[in-house]
């Protein structure tokens, strides 16, 4: 429980660090190595070849946080939990959302259309070069509420199960969907594994996101009810069978419309609308967004401490 709450504090109070020895760079230097040598061995075989370089970067992800929490531990049981919450808060990024998406909104506030499709370009993949404010702010939105679950809930969720090494794992999983989970021609074999593991491990989180983007809707006073209707209705309106979830309750929540087509490297891209165009988008929205994002975030944190207890139970 400490390790988690360390974890969790650390994530409010710093948010998500820049270095060069920040873990997921170090996962994807080992997975971005791995596929070199595997296209070579088996360029024959592009998907066993991603099922490969999957299998070995999670478990040496697992054994190298298993490794070095134990010998902190031996060392020094304190330093041991100090360690671990220090991983854990690697593998949460409830501030870092909100600040990547307030560096776009800084731009919009100060009437810099370009300036915010620039920064908006940092942090998603669609095309923002003729974007508009509503556009941008939509984005935003859809970023933040999209990443709730892998980027908040997700990780607490395993480091509830299984303390750091878990929720590591489950980062290092995020990480390789993200290198190699893509459709296009490069990757749509070699990524095929990664893509379809992060969305099993992504399932349960997923939902659980939706549920709680409702119960905080309630608790802050937003549309709580048209919350869940949308959630309901539009939860499978995506490409993903998870990425849907968290956006259908916040759409709902906000009473926004998001979703739809879109240009991904210059190809117009048809996608379902996320719930319905009762309230314009605007700024506030965004604040909106980022408190429910943060009220969810403690109710994840709530959870990961029952899954704690109940999994020391289990085990005592």
């Amino acid at each position: 429980m400490i390790e988690i709450t360390i974890g969790f504090i650390l994530d409010l109070l710093i948010g998500d660090p820049e270095n060069p020895v920040h873990p997921v760079r170090i996962i994807g230097s080992i997975a971005s190595k791995l596929e070199i040598l595997m296209r070579k061995l088996l360029s024959n075989s592009l998907k066993m070849a991603g099922l490969i370089t999957w299998v070995i970067t999670v478990f040496l992800t697992f054994e190298f946080n298993f490794f070095i929490i134990s010998l902190a531990t031996r060392i020094n049981s304190y330093f041991g939990v100090v360690l671990s919450g220090i991983l854990i808060y690697f593998c949460i990024s409830s501030k870092g959302l909100v600040v990547e998406g307030y560096k776009v909104i800084k731009f919009i506030i100060n009437d810099d259309i370009l300036g915010a499709r620039k920064q908006l370009s940092f942090i998603v993949g669609r095309d923002t070069n003729d974007l508009d404010k509503v556009a941008i702010i939509k984005a935003v939105i859809e970023t933040i509420a999209e990443n709730m679950s892998d980027g908040v809930i997700a990780p607490l969720f395993f480091a509830g199960i299984g303390g750091a090494p878990l929720a590591m794992v489950y980062k290092s999983v995020n990480t390789l969907d993200s290198m190699f989970g893509y459709k296009n021609d490069k990757y749509k074999d070699f990524g095929y594994f990664p893509a379809k593991l992060d969305d099993v491990f992504n399932y349960i989180p997923a939902r659980i996101t939706g549920i709680f983007i409702i119960i905080s809707s309630m608790i802050l006073g937003y549309n709580y009810k048209n919350s869940f209707r949308i959630y309901k209705r539009d939860r499978y309106n995506h490409s993903s069978p998870n990425s849907a979830h968290p956006e259908a309750a916040m759409a709902g929540a906000l009473g926004i419309e998001l979703g739809g087509a879109n240009y991904y490297f210059g190809k117009l891209v048809e996608k379902p609308t996320i719930g319905d165009m009762i309230n314009k988008i605007s700024i506030e929205d965004v604040n909106k967004t980022s408190k429910v994002l943060y009220c969810s975030t403690v109710l994840g944190y709530i959870l990961a401490i029952i899954l704690n207890s109940i999994g020391g139970y289990v085990c005592g």
